[in-house]
């Protein structure tokens, strides 16, 4: 059996709006691909799940929150993302 490395900050950080449940999703909360779909299917999953198609995503936002990771705000920008007031 071939374990799987966790993500690390800076990866997690860096993941797009939504992630595929397996690898990323999974890896990032510390679970094997059978459990993570098992945890979908019986409704255990953490986050909200969208399903597109055959395909189960998670949205990024949602598993950086659940394990208490906090995204920076961009550069020159608020926290909600809004530009300077003019």
């Amino acid at each position: 059996m071939v374990r799987q490395q966790s993500l690390s900050r800076a990866e997690l950080l860096a993941l797009p709006a939504v992630v595929p449940l397996w690898p990323d999703a999974a890896r990032a909360v510390g679970v094997g691909r059978s459990r993570a779909y098992e945890m979908v299917r019986s409704g255990e999953w953490p986050t909200r799940v969208l399903r597109l198609g055959s395909m189960i995503r998670v949205p990024s936002a949602e598993l950086l929150a659940l394990l208490g990771i906090e995204q920076q705000a961009p550069s020159g920008g608020r926290p909600d993302g809004g530009g300077a007031a003019a």
